[in-house]
């Protein structure tokens, strides 16, 4: 795993509409918490909460940021999502186009 992979992350989590999906991906980037956020088409989740499975239609949000960032973020996360429990799940990149990964270090201004 390269260095600069190591530094960067996605992050993922999930909004229940559109507006609010929108809403977090600006807050985050206008922070320099994400490079970006690429907010998906709605989907159907099925899960159990609170012993009854569930289903609704929410909007997946992919989020790059980079490692050091990653505690201000889900901070920030928390405080904008509107569920109790909102999925904040973060995943490691092993590889990635290095001029790419630059810049998302370079956006979120760790560089």
């Amino acid at each position: 795993m390269s260095a600069e992979a190591a530094a960067v992350l996605l992050v993922f989590s999930i909004m229940p509409d559109e507006a609010a999906a929108q809403k977090l991906a600006r807050h985050l980037v206008e922070k320099k918490l994400a490079a970006c956020v690429n907010v998906l088409s709605p989907c159907v989740s099925t899960y159990r909460w609170r012993g009854v499975v569930e289903e609704a239609r929410e909007v997946p949000v992919i989020i790059k940021a980079t490692a050091a960032a990653y505690p201000a973020l889900e901070a920030a996360i928390r405080d904008v999502h509107p569920y109790e429990l909102p999925e904040i799940v973060a995943v490691p990149l092993v590889h990635g186009f290095p001029a790419y990964l630059d810049w998302v270090t370079a956006a979120t201004g760790a560089a």
